[in-house]
């Protein structure tokens, strides 16, 4: 009977399978709804002190201002999960080599600190420009050997997090991932996207993991991730938006040197009269033509029209904030994605640039914060504003420093 039976039983495996396949997705294990981002190198020591564990030590930073009583308060401003983002760099600098494993245990303990709080956590390895440090995103990205190395910490730290509770812990491999963007050409991403899934797959069974698109986690490039490529109902993917950047970003010297003359804008812009927004739009071309260079200040002065002219009316700002959601939701619905299984990221507004005077009002910027939560719950996403403290500090300002309390009294009344 033997050679009979194993056929049928064979067919029978494959009819589950197959029925497994066409099943809707299901919720991931880790849900979340409103959240905010923690800090993550505001106060950062040089890497020459990365083997020094007072400097280093605890580990992420934001453990030397915010302690369990801090997280409460969070707690009780409505949040129900915190993403704690990680610089990678000291776990791969050979700096810190001495100290991985106090480093590792220390991120550990830092979940269990927020859970302790009654706060859900994603823990999010969150790579930023190397800025004279060994490691940055542009290392990672650009050195195969380097990519191989943050593959193997992407496994260790999976490992380190695995026996954490499942529904209260999630782990993002990748924050941002700098390439395959439009003037580059490539297609490196899905590849990478794989390693990286895979890697923290095998060490973290249980645990939901946390995925993006390339190109700075993008909506539209979330929209070019075939998901059916990573059959996992536990996986939640991400996606970013800072749209308008205009608004969002003014003053931001890091960003180019276009933003750094763009302060003093409303949202929305038709918020004002006509004649105070042009009144702003004229104190920044005056800025322009005084700083920038005769080879760029014309330039600017057109993208500046160029920019307002899409986001003056009520109309076209809607198409603008819009869009990223459209993608992201055109996406789950030609792949089965459930809206739970989607979370926007990071978003918000600038309060001030590190250095620049100019301060957004606290007004301005809670409206900008209520507009994109309710795109996000209009569509069923998960949300996490960015961030605790620093240049867009909702809860603290530079120096530890009380921020303006509009942004966290809207939150507390949202329903």
């Amino acid at each position: 009977m033997a050679p009979m039976t194993r056929p049928i039983k064979n067919c029978l495996v494959a009819l589950a399978l197959l029925a497994v396949a066409v099943l809707p997705a299901e919720a991931a294990t880790f849900s979340m709804k409103r959240g905010l981002n923690l800090d993550s190198w505001a106060t950062w020591p040089p890497e020459d002190r990365w083997n020094n564990p007072e400097a280093i030590l605890p580990f992420p930073e934001w453990r030397k201002s915010l302690d369990a009583d801090g997280l409460a308060r969070l707690k009780a401003d409505g949040f129900d999960f915190l993403r704690m983002p990680v610089d990678p760099a000291p776990l791969l600098s050979d700096k810190a080599a001495g100290l991985r494993d106090r480093l590792i245990a220390s991120v550990v303990e830092s979940a269990r600190l927020i859970n302790g709080a009654g706060l859900k956590v994603v823990v999010d390895m969150h790579l930023i420009p190397s800025s004279g440090r060994s490691v940055g995103m542009r290392e990672v990205m650009d050195d195969p050997e380097m990519f191989e190395r943050y593959v193997e910490l992407v496994r260790t730290l999976a490992h380190a997090l695995s026996k954490e509770d499942p529904e209260m812990v999630a782990f993002e491999p990748m924050n941002e991932p700098v390439v395959d963007c439009a003037d580059d050409h490539t297609n490196l991403w899905p590849d990478r996207l794989q390693r990286l899934y895979a890697a923290a797959r095998a060490s973290a069974t249980r645990l939901t993991i946390v995925l993006t698109g390339a190109c700075y986690s993008g909506a539209e490039a979330l929209a070019k991730v075939d998901p059916k490529a990573i059959p996992d109902d536990n996986v939640i993917w991400t996606f970013h938006s800072y749209d308008p950047f205009l608004l969002t970003h003014q003053g931001a010297t890091w960003t180019g040197d276009f933003i750094q003359y763009v302060t003093g804008l409303p949202f929305p812009p038709y918020a004002v009269p006509r004649g105070e927004l042009d009144a702003a739009l004229e104190a920044i071309r005056q800025r322009i033509r005084d700083g920038a260079s005769w080879s760029r200040r014309q330039g600017m002065l057109d993208y500046l029209d160029e920019q307002i002219a899409t986001m003056d009316t009520r109309e076209k700002l809607d198409a603008v904030m819009n869009k990223p959601f459209e993608f992201v939701a055109d996406w789950a619905k030609r792949h089965g994605v459930d809206a739970r299984n989607i979370y926007l990221g990071e978003f918000g507004m600038i309060r001030q640039e590190y250095g620049n005077p100019y301060v957004v009002p606290a007004a301005t910027r809670a409206a900008y914060v209520k507009d994109m939560i309710g795109r996000a719950e209009q569509h069923g996403f998960a949300w996490s504003a960015w961030s605790y403290g620093g240049a867009f500090g909702i809860v603290e300002q530079f120096d530890l420093k009380p921020a303006e309390p509009e942004i966290l009294e809207m939150i507390r009344q949202l329903d």
